[in-house]
């Protein structure tokens, strides 16, 4: 099939790798030029603007930083619509706000343009190895139409409900994540400040309950104190934020999810925030003194 991927960041490059090494053919764009000739090297072909991807393939997909992205990127001047024939398809993987994923879907049906949002879980490794969650919102029969493109870049694609459904999906997903990642920073914390190493806790707990693949991700991270960026700190703010805001419009508490959003405020401030989440150790390390790894 002839794909259209717009946004050849961190996430976007893997996703369209995989979905050459499948067989599809992908036509990319990205405004940084040397994304896009990184990506032409691999087998893409490269389109001067979002609305010349659109006007040579059936289907696009994008992949942007945050709503205000996505609305340029498809409403825009020279966006997907402005080259859209009718029947096109657009299915959003950005993690944006679901009203904006609603608002966009609404102006592109008045085109005649099938919109579906389907953010994904897993950062940069999973979209390596094309194990991403995805999580998918709009018309169910679209879904299907388009599950086994989905599936080349992921390990799951599940159907959660109407347009915005699966931002909101991910809105849940961020919050445990980010809580988690949080609880574990301030475990191990403990763990060292009473003696012990926190790498013969993670042994010996990620067996029992307190398990988790973010355990698993994450702890071998800060053991090493290696925040090599997998999902970057600024981008996980950005998503808490579109809970935030979420749970205000829908009158949701918040109350452990303000708190981690501070956390990782103070690390944005202390110049941290394109370290990967698991940096949220360095938050514990500023309040202790300890540092749970090297």
């Amino acid at each position: 099939m002839k794909i259209g991927f717009i946004g050849l960041g961190i996430m976007g490059k893997p996703m369209v790798k995989n979905l050459l090494k499948a067989g599809h053919e992908v036509v990319c764009y990205d405004i940084i030029k040397e994304n896009v000739d990184e990506m032409t090297k691999a087998g893409a072909t490269a389109a001067v603007s979002s609305a010349d991807v659109a006007r040579q393939v059936p289907l696009v997909i994008t992949m942007l930083p945050n709503s205000p992205h996505v609305k340029s990127v498809v409403l825009g001047d020279d966006g997907v619509l402005a080259g859209a024939k009718e029947g096109l398809i657009v299915v959003d993987m950005s993690s944006i706000a679901p009203l904006a994923s609603q608002e966009i879907a609404k102006v592109c049906a008045a085109k005649g343009v099938r919109m579906l949002d389907a953010p994904v879980s897993g950062g940069e490794p999973k979209a390596i190895d094309g194990t991403l969650a995805i999580m998918v919102g709009g018309d169910e029969k679209l879904f299907k139409e388009v599950k086994d493109v989905l599936l080349t870049m992921g390990s799951s694609a599940v159907h959660c409900g109407p347009i915005g459904a699966g931002n909101t999906t991910k809105l849940a997903n961020q919050i445990i994540v980010a809580l988690n990642i949080a609880a574990v920073s301030e475990a191990f914390t403990l763990v060292r400040k009473a003696g012990v190493d926190p790498s013969l806790v993670f042994d010996a707990i990620k067996g029992g309950l307190a398990g988790s693949t973010v355990l698993n991700a994450k702890a071998p991270m800060m053991l090493e104190s290696d925040f090599t960026p997998g999902f970057k700190i600024d981008l996980h703010i950005k998503d808490l934020d579109n809970v935030l805001d979420t749970g205000h419009k829908t009158g949701s508490p918040l109350p452990l999810t303000a708190l981690v959003r501070e956390m990782m405020s103070t690390l944005h401030a202390d110049g941290f925030g394109q370290d990967d989440h698991s940096a949220l150790a360095r938050y514990y390390a500023k309040l202790s003194g300890t540092r749970i790894g090297k």
